[in-house]
């Protein structure tokens, strides 16, 4: 019996300071984790943080590239007929969006809808004035009816889509 108190006397206080040492470092381990996780947290944040103001700034990019006026400017307009500016025009606005088609995973739905939507309307813009003129004559004819057609708009809608792109920018970093 007084072998067996013994053992006790060993055992029960090892056993204690083995459960503190157990309860001690798993508590470590638990903190150690979590600071981890939330430097992961932070750290990822700051990337996509990154990766969604590129993704804003090259949409931007985009509709300021698919804007007529800076499509007609970029183009040596005067060597094509009209229905080859056309549809030069249209190649650049499908390579453009292709291009950028990615972004929409950085962005809300509402902007990605925007700018769909202005692109869109450029292309029913050059559509609708290329019907104006004929195929055969030259492509500053095209270019003319084009801007014209664009200057009956209150707000291009490249203008208002960068304007919503920079309204939920500023929402976003405040």
């Amino acid at each position: 019996m007084e072998a067996i108190f013994d053992l006790l006397k060993i055992t029960l206080p090892a056993s204690i300071v083995l459960l503190g040492m157990y309860l001690t470092a798993r508590n470590f381990l638990e903190k150690e984790f979590e600071r981890r996780l939330a430097e992961i947290k932070l750290k990822n944040t700051e990337t996509i943080t990154t990766i969604r103001l590129q993704a804003y700034e090259r949409m931007c990019l985009f509709l300021e590239r698919i804007a007529p006026e800076n499509m007609l400017t970029r183009l040596q307009v005067s060597q094509f007929t009209s229905e080859e500016l056309q549809q030069i025009l249209l190649h650049e606005i499908r390579n453009e969006f292709a291009h950028n088609f990615s972004q929409q995973m950085y962005m809300s739905n509402e902007a990605w809808n925007m700018i769909q939507t202005a692109r869109e309307e450029i292309v029913s813009l050059i559509n609708n004035s290329a019907a104006q003129v004929a195929p055969e004559t030259n492509a500053l004819e095209l270019a003319k009816k084009i801007l014209e057609n664009a200057n009956n708009y209150d707000i291009r809608p490249t203008i208002a889509a960068i304007g919503f792109l920079k309204n939920e920018l500023k929402q976003l970093f405040s």
